[in-house]
């Protein structure tokens, strides 16, 4: 196959397309490198066998310039920070999610014909999720009746964050092309995706972050929610993200059209405070933890995802627990500490 990943040289992106290559397609990464490490990280992929082209999804004339058509577009561009726009303008995250997005799916409609839409769990009502009835626990918080989690069918009314409302807006559009554009579309509305090639930092990518922090012996912050890291996401490897995805594309048949939640789930689900037990253990280091209760107006205290509905359909479930992707950020940045040590701060 002819795949083309728009955010190809970003974390998500660019572990799609490794993952990818390794079965011996055709891979095409467009990207507008504007994120941390993106040209670092496009040197290793380049010699791993992927085309490049140097393009934004914000100026549709962009992808009409690429070569020839495309068996598959994966979108994968993103402004992936939940924090965008809230204490400056939003237009960025707006145009790249929104616009972007848009533009992908028109391309697709051209010269494509079946596309793959990541999204994110962000889509979900901030004040829904924080009224969820929540137990603490020694270690994290839980769900009164320790039930498996997020589904679809949980309300997406009210604000979301601009992130969130972007991704929510896109989705709809995906749904439109899908019914009248000629399209095969999926949306996978992705929990936190961590693993070894992110570039972590405090509103993004803080799980990888939280392992580089221990790993070069630097200062942490529990914030919000009591400043005592009881807040619980789950966690879902990039590896396992690509074999759902080869799963759906061989079988349209029972995915085309449809939303799915893709996570982590209660398998692996983790607290912040958790997670920093599991870096001391696998980095044998151990940091200073200052605190901060101060809660962030976009931040939530417990999500874990629920991905019964895309089990039953394809039978994939991830296998790589977070004990397993701490050793691999830890292994990552071991193999190239002098480059990461500037690069995640």
């Amino acid at each position: 196959m002819r795949i083309l990943i728009t955010g190809g040289a970003g974390f998500v992106g660019g572990a799609l397309a490794r993952s990818f290559l390794r079965d011996a397609h055709n891979v095409v990464l467009f990207d507008n490198l504007r994120r941390r490490g993106s040209e670092w990280n496009l040197t290793g992929l380049v010699a791993e066998g992927a085309a490049f082209v140097h393009g934004d999804v914000r100026n549709a004339a962009d992808l009409d310039a690429l070569d020839g058509t495309f068996d598959l577009l994966i979108e994968a561009s993103a402004d992936p920070s939940v924090h965008a726009g809230i204490d400056d303008s939003p237009r960025y995250v707006l145009d790249t999610n929104l616009v972007g997005a848009l533009n992908c799916l028109e391309f697709a409609r051209k010269r494509c014909g079946s596309l793959i839409f990541l999204s994110t769990s962000r889509v979900y009502s901030i004040e829904k999720l924080k009224d969820l009835p929540l137990k603490e626990k020694a270690t994290r918080l839980d769900l009164r009746d320790e039930g498996p989690g997020i589904a679809e069918d949980f309300s997406t009314d009210g604000p979301r964050s601009y992130y969130g409302a972007s991704k929510l807006a896109a989705e709809l559009i995906c749904q439109e092309y899908g019914a009248f554009g000629g399209l095969r579309v999926v949306i996978n509305r992705c929990g936190v995706i961590a693993g070894p090639g992110q570039f972590g930092r405090t509103d993004q990518g803080v799980f990888t972050l939280w392992v580089a922090r221990h790993y070069f012996g630097r200062p942490l912050k529990y914030t919000g929610f009591g400043g005592r890291g009881l807040q619980v996401r789950d966690l879902l490897h990039p590896d396992d993200l690509a074999g759902l995805i080869k799963r759906q594309i061989d079988s349209w048949d029972r995915v085309a059209g449809r939303t799915f939640n893709v996570g982590g789930g209660r398998a692996g689900a983790v607290s912040l405070q958790e997670f920093t037990a599991l870096c001391r253990e696998e980095t044998g280091r151990e940091v200073p933890i200052d605190s901060d209760d101060v809660t962030a107006a976009v931040d939530v205290p417990w999500y874990i995802t629920d991905h019964a509905a895309v089990t039953a359909a394809l039978g994939w479930s991830p296998a790589r627990a977070p004990r397993t992707i701490v050793r691999e950020i830890a292994e990552w940045i071991s193999r190239n500490e002098q480059v990461l040590a500037k690069l995640i701060t």
